[in-house]
């Protein structure tokens, strides 16, 4: 009997395809790899946890090689990128990078799983990450009960810090807008705030009179993660320079590091907030990393080069400075 092919609804290439009868295909990404206590190379541990049952919100802590049983380390919440809809933070792309990064840092990194689209468009991974922080700043409040003893154990509360690239960086800069305005548990403070290769866009170019290309991909990919979206390409979450967005002097963070690369359609953009901040009255110290030669996500992607080792070690500098 012959196949019958499945009709498209819609698709995202290259990211995905959408089927009529509800099928995603996931067209990029990489595959999933299992927790390892102990690696072999850099000595880091890694587990998977459930923080919420409701919506499902599970994450993977890393823990490195400890010098002492009590150690206390910085913590690092990081959101992974994938435009809101491929990757994971089971994915072996960005475990080896977590794991990479740890073990440089010696920090208690819980990289996020948040949901997402098109099963769960935005603002569900924004909402995820939230819920997330929330949970993990309680482990430094009182009476905690349903704790990770691996952020009770080891987590410095004074060294506490948001990161992500790509999509993750756009949420760790929207969470730390919430953290500003709504405060965290137990008054827990973001000592600072690492994004790599930001996902912005906009309607204008850096504020100007001049529209960009409405077929823009990074428009493109927003439109389709957050159809409902206020402002649409000029809503503050994806336009932190739009003309209605929030004042950025309200980052919650007394330190920044940004990161673009030269050949990333995204560069301009990660540019364009840097300067925004540091000119907005912002109080912070803020670091800007450009690397020549190279695309977005590189050092994720392609984690074994040098130019990746190096942007890998600025991170990890970012987080024990």
């Amino acid at each position: 009997m012959a196949c019958i092919a499945k009709e498209v609804e819609t698709e995202l290439l290259p990211f995905l395809r959408v089927y009529k009868d509800g099928y995603v295909e996931r067209l990029l990404g990489s595959q999933y790899v299992p927790p390892l206590l102990d690696d072999p190379e850099t000595g880091v541990s890694s587990k998977d946890i459930t923080i919420s049952q409701d919506p499902l919100i599970k994450a993977r802590v890393f823990l490195p090689k400890l010098d002492e049983p009590h150690q206390k380390l910085p913590v690092l919440v990081y959101y992974h990128g994938g435009g809101f809809c491929v990757e994971s933070a089971f994915s072996s792309d960005h475990h080896r990078y977590l794991d990479g990064l740890v073990s440089q840092a010696k920090v208690v990194a819980v990289s996020v799983e948040y949901r997402m689209a098109p099963e769960h468009c935005l603002p569900a991974a924004y909402e995820d990450g939230w819920a997330a922080l929330q949970w993990i700043a309680s482990h430094f409040a009182e009476n905690v009960i349903d704790d990770e003893p691996w952020l009770t154990n080891h987590g410095n509360s004074e060294r506490f810090y948001l990161g992500g690239d790509s999509a993750g960086a756009n949420i760790a800069h929207n969470i730390a807008m919430k953290v500003g305005k709504e405060g965290l548990p137990g008054g827990l403070k973001v000592l600072g705030v690492s994004l790599t290769h930001p996902y912005f866009c906009g309607s204008k170019e850096n504020g100007s009179e001049t529209c960009e290309d409405p077929e823009d991909f990074g428009c493109l990919v927003w439109n389709f993660v957050y159809p409902s979206a206020p402002g649409g390409v000029d809503c503050p979450m994806i336009n932190p320079v739009a003309p209605d967005a929030p004042s950025l002097a309200g980052l919650a963070c007394s330190r920044l590091f940004v990161s673009v690369s030269e050949n990333d359609e995204l560069r301009r953009r990660g540019l364009a907030y840097y300067e925004a901040v540091t000119e907005s009255g912002w109080e912070g110290e803020a670091e800007l990393v450009e690397v020549e030669g190279e695309d977005h996500a590189f050092h994720i992607l392609k984690f074994e080069t040098p130019k990746a080792k190096d942007l890998t070690r600025k991170v990890a500098d970012f987080l024990t400075k």
